[in-house]
């Protein structure tokens, strides 16, 4: 009976995880760490990254690796109750939840707004106070919008044809307006030679760039809006 009742409360934190929890999520569930050692070297929980398990039975998600490493940002709170203060995928990796461009996801980026540092080779921690509009929840996952999205990665200076990729694809997929596009990359326009804050132009050098065939109409509309 103690085992079911150990088993049903690790089931309701992996629920809507993805399948995942964390090791200070079980303590913090009355698991004890005998026990969920045991559990784990039964087989019945496997580990994905530090602290962070697969319960058996539950597909691996996609993005496992990032949705583990987001975990272990803040390992106490479980997912459906995390606030952008605790970290929100971002830049690459954002761009990858989303499915936008083809920049490889070979690291996992998060931003919060305190200054931190990662153990992890793999992961960058970027220092930004994001505002409210900038931060979204896709698919269980805090991410920043695409038009931040863009900015963040023409401002790390990545390859401006793999930015306009980027654009692109979220634009023709409906994930963002042109409108919000022109106001994130006017803060870039300097950097790439055009007047400050002409973020219009800046969308059309990037829709250019990947031969988009309209890149007149997305200002048309931004305009209008």
């Amino acid at each position: 009976m103690a085992e079911r009742s150990t088993l049903s409360r690790l089931a309701g934190l992996a629920e809507d995880q993805w399948g995942l929890l964390t090791r200070r999520q079980a303590q913090r569930a009355s698991v004890s760490a005998a026990t969920f050692q045991r559990l784990a070297s039964q087989g019945v929980l496997r580990r994905v990254a530090q602290g962070v398990y697969l319960l058996a039975g539950a597909p691996p998600p996609d993005l496992v690796d990032l949705r583990a490493a987001w975990l272990q940002l803040d390992p106490e709170t479980p997912a459906w109750k995390r606030s952008p203060e605790q970290g929100v995928a971002s830049y690459r990796s954002a761009a990858a939840v989303y499915d936008l461009g083809h920049l490889p996801a070979d690291r996992h980026d998060f931003t919060l707004p305190v200054r931190r540092q990662s153990r992890r080779p793999d992961v960058r921690l970027h220092k930004k106070r994001l505002g409210k509009g900038d931060v979204r929840s896709v698919r269980g996952l805090l991410v920043t919008r695409p038009s931040r999205i863009a900015a963040d990665l023409l401002n790390d200076l990545e390859d401006p044809e793999a930015v306009g990729q980027v654009i692109a694809d979220a634009l023709r997929e409906g994930h963002e307006v042109p409108e919000a596009f022109i106001s994130s990359l006017g803060e870039s326009a300097v950097r790439y030679g055009f007047r400050s804050g002409d973020g219009a132009a800046v969308l059309r050098w990037l829709l250019d760039l990947v031969g988009d065939p309209e890149p007149g109409r997305w200002a048309r509309e931004a305009r209008a809006q």
